[in-house]
């Protein structure tokens, strides 16, 4: 017999309001008004940017998977029929999208484990701290890079699950439901993540374990002598945040507080999805070439 897949959590009366009027929203969205598609797009661009950039690494790469993902929302909210909230089911298309994207990372390329990971960062670690110009953004960086490097070391599976469950803190239910498993496989597969990633940090990461080898400001010569930072132009450490999100110094506060693998992993600040990008996706799909809605 077939185990019963999840469902999601069950509403409490605050999202049942909320899902009633992301119903309504929805309904005008569907009828056609310009203005509800815009308020749709808006509401989901960043957690779905957020998630594809955890999943592909790199900024131009989570930009392209974020605009594909909107596509297929928008295209798909007739189907939408209220068991989840309206995240909790883009999450859904996101995650499918993402798990199927036939462009790998370099790290999936090489198919590279977190014991050689952890080799190649023992590898031209300096005997001090940089001190050269802009050193704590630098830190931040090779910080920033590291964690995100660190993540595509994970199967595609596991990486999303510990995304979903320890990077979001969404509820087993939801996180199941997302990915089209029972909760017990969620759980499972989140477990073997998590002990990974922790065994790893611990192992490797000085700001997870104090007595563990390496140092972000120990490893910025190195990353710009490899080019894995630019320190011209830093991806992470300057990268736009949604209004009211965490900045680069919020994250790092709240990871010295909680000082566990997870909160290392969490410490990137809330990006928000970049402009030119949405602006491109609201031009689509008003231009009426996009059929969208039915």
């Amino acid at each position: 017999m077939e185990p019963e897949l999840s469902h999601p959590d069950p509403p409490t009366a605050e999202n049942t309001e909320d899902i009633a009027r992301e119903r309504e929203l929805v309904d005008r969205a569907i009828a056609g008004d310009a203005a509800a598609i815009s308020d749709v797009v808006r509401r989901l661009q960043d957690p779905l940017y957020r998630l594809a950039l955890r999943m592909v690494w790199r900024p131009a790469e989570a930009e392209d998977a974020t605009q594909e993902i909107l596509l297929r929302v928008v295209g798909n909210l007739a189907t939408w029929r209220g068991e989840a909230k309206l995240l909790t089911w883009a999450y859904r298309i996101g995650v499918n999208y993402l798990l199927n994207l036939k462009r790998q990372t370099p790290q999936e390329a090489a198919q590279l484990s977190l014991d050689t990971y952890r080799d190649g960062l023992s590898d031209g670690l300096a005997a001090d701290d940089y001190r050269g110009p802009e050193a704590e953004l630098l830190s931040h960086e090779v910080r920033l890079n590291c964690t995100q490097a660190m993540l595509q070391c994970l199967a595609r599976d596991e990486r999303v699950a510990f995304v979903l469950g320890d990077v979001f803190e969404l509820g087993s239910a939801d996180a199941a439901w997302i990915l089209g498993i029972t909760a017990p496989a969620f759980r499972k597969r989140l477990e073997r993540a998590k002990k990974r990633i922790g065994t790893f940090l611990n192992a490797t990461c000085g700001v997870a374990n104090p007595e563990a080898f390496c140092r972000c400001s120990r490893r910025v010569d190195k990353a710009l002598a490899l080019g894995r930072v630019d320190p011209k132009r830093p991806v992470f450490a300057r990268h736009a945040v949604s209004a009211g999100g965490r900045s680069v110094t919020d994250a790092e506060q709240q990871m010295i507080r909680l000082h566990d693998a997870a909160a290392v992993i969490r410490l990137h600040p809330d990006y928000a999805a970049p402009q030119a990008k949405m602006d491109a996706i609201a031009g689509l799909l008003n231009s009426g070439r996009f059929p969208m809605l039915g």
